[in-house]
């Protein structure tokens, strides 16, 4: 329906505000487009939009969030989640409809979430369900690669099959990192699982053949990181690594015209990471073949040390790749996994918000889709991979009644991945009030995206200021707001 024209007299009123605004300044009347998710039931829903009004006189209240366009922070890259054969194969339980329903709501940028940023493991991790445990050439010796094969990604529940499916709906990064080589490539594959620096060059081309292969079945891996968690997994120190890289992946992948797809590794956890990278990023023959760099969450705080990094290197962006709840790495202890409450939200909007906000450009969770039980996991005790390993997804299928649940995890990263579009810049915003924090980006479009997060039971009130004006955003307890506006 078409929107009626006010009175005369009230257009006038407006055409005098308007300008009697500071340059630079909107119309006071700049609409206000709402959309909330909360505990009491809302879910991307939009509500009636609100205006900002002219702030001449007023004071400043405590605890106002405060936009300023003119500061800009870094550039921000999207949001996602990991491609797993488990999440592959709890699709797959569905009808036709509703797995195309369920993919549609994750990647489709108008309709569904818009997740960007996937991570898709290189061969076997432990949700690598659909089969034992596996690397692209379990031939040992086999130095030629002349067995090396992605044959079991290319089947219905491999990953080759799980991003194309995806990628009907929406553009992807793809970030590629391994938890293990061949086990012929290792020391001792039960009590030395480091590589034999023997099989560095071998190991390096088989990297290569990856993406190659990949790219051969219509997928492109953006993104190589050498190894997840190396200390948890492949025992491989991070000087090995640097060695690694700069001798053997970096040169080999430059050679093939593959240069910047390479990452260093991916530390455990934001504490540790300083230490770990720092001696080996400080290498200037090191850091050039290094295009981005990532890390994992799972001490769930230490912020300051994301910032750390991205002051050190600011000429490279930052990507926190992996984050879950899992029993097996104790946590948590007052849930049963999977959990379905919707107040689980705020717990990973604090998350995301503390990642971007000490500087990092893209945040991708762990399992995407998992089933009613958690799983289904690989177990493979000689690689890390325990039974019972029940973790947390962002969307739960029930492969029993194929009922679908968009967990409270889900709608902490939709809000960021639908409205904080890639090519988006963090810019300022201070001020948060008790329970209430906000976060502002100014997207390709020109739209300011404002998400705001009540950690509250209640209802609060987010008093909002922007370029001489504010407005009042009505906040439902537990909950997170988005409010996008044009400059």
């Amino acid at each position: 329906m078409a929107s009626l024209s006010p009175p005369r007299a009230a257009a006038w009123t407006l055409f005098a505000l308007a300008l009697s605004a500071p340059i630079g300044a909107p119309a006071v009347a700049q609409r206000i487009d709402v959309v909330v998710s909360s505990e009491a039931g809302d879910r991307l829903a939009s509500k009636p939009p609100i205006v900002f009004r002219a702030t001449a006189g007023e004071a400043t209240p405590a605890g106002a969030i405060l936009v300023d366009d003119s500061e800009r922070h870094q550039k921000i890259l999207g949001f996602g989640a990991s491609f797993n054969e488990a999440g592959m194969i709890c699709i797959n339980s569905l009808a036709p409809a509703a797995q195309e329903a369920l993919l549609k709501s994750v990647f489709d940028a108008r309709t569904g979430a818009g997740f960007t940023m996937m991570k898709s493991p290189i061969a076997a991790t432990d949700f690598m369900s659909a089969g034992p445990w596996y690397t692209y050439d379990d031939v040992p010796g086999d130095t030629a690669l002349v067995h090396f094969s992605i044959a079991r990604d290319l089947g219905p529940n491999g990953l080759v099959t799980y991003i194309k499916r995806a990628r009907r709906y929406g553009k992807l990064t793809i970030q590629a990192p391994m938890d293990y080589p061949p086990d012929w490539m290792l020391i001792d594959p039960i009590h030395r699982q480091d590589v034999d620096p023997r099989c560095y060059d071998c190991l390096a081309h088989y990297y290569l053949r990856y993406v190659q292969e990949y790219a051969r079945a219509g997928v492109r891996i953006d993104y190589v990181s050498l190894f997840n968690e190396p200390l948890n997994y492949t025992k491989i120190s991070y000087p090995e690594i640097g060695k690694l890289l700069k001798e053997h992946v970096g040169p080999l992948f430059e050679r093939s015209g593959l240069k910047g797809r390479l990452q260093l590794s991916e530390d455990v956890q934001r504490e540790d990471a300083p230490g770990h990278y720092g001696p080996v990023l400080d290498d200037p023959e090191t850091m050039r073949y290094v295009a981005m760099i990532p890390y994992h969450g799972y001490d769930f705080g230490m912020f300051d040390n994301v910032a750390l990094i991205a002051k050190r290197y600011p000429d490279r962006l930052l990507w926190m790749t992996e984050l879950c709840y899992a029993y097996e790495a104790g946590y948590p202890t007052d849930h049963v996994l999977p959990r379905y409450d919707f107040a689980d939200e705020d717990f990973w909007a604090g998350q995301i918000m503390g990642d971007v906000g000490a500087g990092a450009s893209a945040w991708s969770y762990w399992n995407l889709v998992l089933d009613e039980t958690g799983g289904p996991w690989l177990v493979s005790t000689p690689h890390g991979d325990p039974p019972g390993n029940a973790q947390q997804p962002l969307i739960v299928v029930n492969r029993k009644t194929h009922e679908v649940s968009y967990t409270g995890a889900f709608y902490a990263v939709a809000h960021f991945s639908k409205f904080v579009r890639p090519g988006s810049f963090r810019i300022g915003c201070a001020g948060e009030d008790y329970g209430i924090r906000g976060m502002a980006f100014e997207r390709p479009d020109g739209k300011i995206a404002l998400i705001l997060r009540n950690s509250l039971a209640s209802e609060a009130t987010a008093h909002v200021r922007w370029r001489g004006t504010a407005a009042d955003v009505a906040l439902p307890g537990k909950s997170i707001t988005t409010c996008m506006w044009r400059k």
